[in-house]
């Protein structure tokens, strides 16, 4: 078995990961596709940041009135997937979800630049709009409002994915690649670990 697959902790293992992906992807490296279904079970996927990884969540920031928002809170349940081209590597996670705290997303609102801050605040994410023009006008509305200290909207905040099944992928020659796949087991506080055919 490879070294990069080396604890018991998947969570860990992804951190790890995600810190290698940071030397070495061009952009984004925490660029991640996030699914959830709607009332109908239909599938959505979307790309989002992934803003941390805690010692049993991966976290990521919204509008709370978006469709991606709506359908995770309805069904309760998100999948992601994160692919590093650079490394040849990808982290799926599939689990429940919870809101962040209050403090915890003021404390991400108040580290982001000033103009991402102001643009949270304009953008009815997910709504009709009818120009850029549009758009822009009411992220400068809001600068003028606001000025330097812009406070987070209760209606955006973070996202925790608290998984119950991980599966880290690695490349592999003549593409037999290693497939390791985790599921967590309340009732014992750890991870089954089991390997799976490429």
């Amino acid at each position: 078995m490879s070294d990069i697959f080396d604890g018991a902790d998947p969570i860990l293992i992804a951190k790890k990961w995600l810190k290698d992906a940071e030397k070495t992807e061009i952009n984004d490296a925490n660029a991640m596709a996030l699914a959830s279904v709607d009332q109908e079970g239909r599938p959505n996927v979307r790309m989002v940041l992934l803003k941390e990884i805690e010692r049993d969540s991966f976290i990521f920031y919204t509008n709370y009135n978006s469709v991606k928002a709506n359908e995770i809170v309805e069904s309760g349940n998100a999948a992601m997937v994160i692919h590093w081209k650079s490394l040849r590597r990808q982290v799926r996670v599939r689990g429940k979800i919870e809101k962040t705290s209050s403090e915890q997303a003021d404390q991400y609102f108040s580290s982001r630049s000033l103009n991402s801050r102001y643009g949270a605040i304009a953008s009815d994410q997910s709504k009709p709009l009818d120009s850029r023009e549009t758009l822009l006008l009411r992220a400068s509305k809001v600068a003028d409002e606001e000025g330097q200290h812009p406070r987070r909207p209760k209606n955006w905040g973070g996202f925790k994915i608290i998984p119950f099944e991980i599966e880290l992928w690695a490349d592999g020659e003549d593409r037999l690649h290693d497939r390791f796949r985790y599921i967590f087991k309340s009732e014992l506080k750890n991870w089954s670990k089991q390997r799976l055919y490429p």
